[in-house]
């Protein structure tokens, strides 16, 4: 807390800053410190003063100076409009928006995750596959050229193998292998004779720093609990209970239907043929589960047990 001092004579002031408990929270590191202290007459009693009316701190934090497209130094591109809102949920601050070229058809929100300012992009509604995502790319970075990392975050399907038991709500980070940077456009490459496929090309690898970072998390992830879960509940606590059923975790069972069944037209399985599951063990809780490997990327929407098992 400001503390500020009156002299008797000249009535000078001098300022310290004091240890005491009353002290204001530490601002972020988006606003400043501006204190303001009235102190009233006094008369001295016995060599010492005494104040006739309590000494009045406030602690004001002033607006952050507006940001320009060059402050931007992380870019998000969302697929779906729901994909866009998860993604707004998770930020911490909302920023004003900033004029755009005529030739960025874009459209932004901006905001920051601590000290990270993020600009967020979607695809324009309809238009999805690798194209659409490369021209959104494009045009976010011609309006804001200080951007160090993409990110790619969105909703997929699990493509299991005897490595990675991937189940319905689970979480997919990408890591880079050997042959890939860690994202495969398993459609991009040559047909050959016989029906085999060939596949060329691979997208650059990420920045060492976000290798390293990754590093770091996978570290944290084997040393501590998930905290997904509790992050979903509060954010869902500040929703209404309307809103608030977008963002909740699946609760039907996970069915794994053989490979080669073919699936009654339906959004769920109520009508599927249950004789055709595929067992598997509970997990004996209900927490997601994070995996890191590869990501495949395509302009096609699989929905075939059995191209999803030849990919794998």
């Amino acid at each position: 807390m400001g503390v500020m001092l009156l002299h008797e004579n000249d009535w000078m002031c001098e300022s310290y800053a004091s240890d005491s408990p009353l002290d204001p929270a530490p601002a972020p590191p988006e606003t400043h410190h501006i204190f303001v202290t009235l102190i009233f007459p006094c008369q001295p009693t016995n060599g010492s003063f005494r104040f006739k009316t309590p000494i009045v701190t406030s602690f004001i934090r002033a607006a952050r100076p507006p940001l320009s497209h060059d402050d931007y130094k992380v870019g998000w591109i969302c697929t779906l409009p729901l994909e866009m809102a998860a993604a707004k949920l998770m930020l911490d601050t909302i920023h004003l928006s900033l004029r755009r070229p005529p030739t960025d058809h874009n459209t932004y929100i901006l905001e920051n995750i601590g000290e990270h300012n993020v600009v967020i992009a979607c695809l324009p509604v309809g238009a999805y596959g690798n194209i659409s995502a490369a021209t959104a790319a494009v045009q976010l970075l011609s309006s804001f050229r200080f951007i160090r990392f993409g990110l790619m975050v969105g909703v997929g399907g699990g493509v299991l193998s005897s490595n990675a038991d991937i189940r319905l709500g689970d979480i997919v980070v990408s890591q880079r292998s050997k042959l890939s940077g860690g994202v495969v456009q398993y459609d991009l490459g040559k047909a050959l004779s016989g029906g085999q496929f060939q596949r060329t090309g691979m997208l650059n690898r990420p920045p060492k720093v976000l290798l390293t970072a990754l590093a770091t998390l996978q570290a944290h992830h084997l040393t501590e609990d998930s905290q997904v879960l509790e992050i979903i509940s509060n954010l869902r606590a500040k929703m209404t209970p309307r809103t608030a059923t977008n963002f909740a975790r699946p609760t039907q069972e996970d069915c794994l239907y053989e490979p080669e069944y073919d699936h009654k037209p339906s959004l769920i399985c109520i009508n599927c043929d249950q004789s055709k599951l595929t067992l598997r063990a509970s997990r004996g809780h209900e927490e997601p589960v994070i995996h890191y490997g590869l990501i495949a990327s395509t302009n096609q929407v699989v929905k075939d047990g059995r191209r999803r098992d030849q990919l794998a």
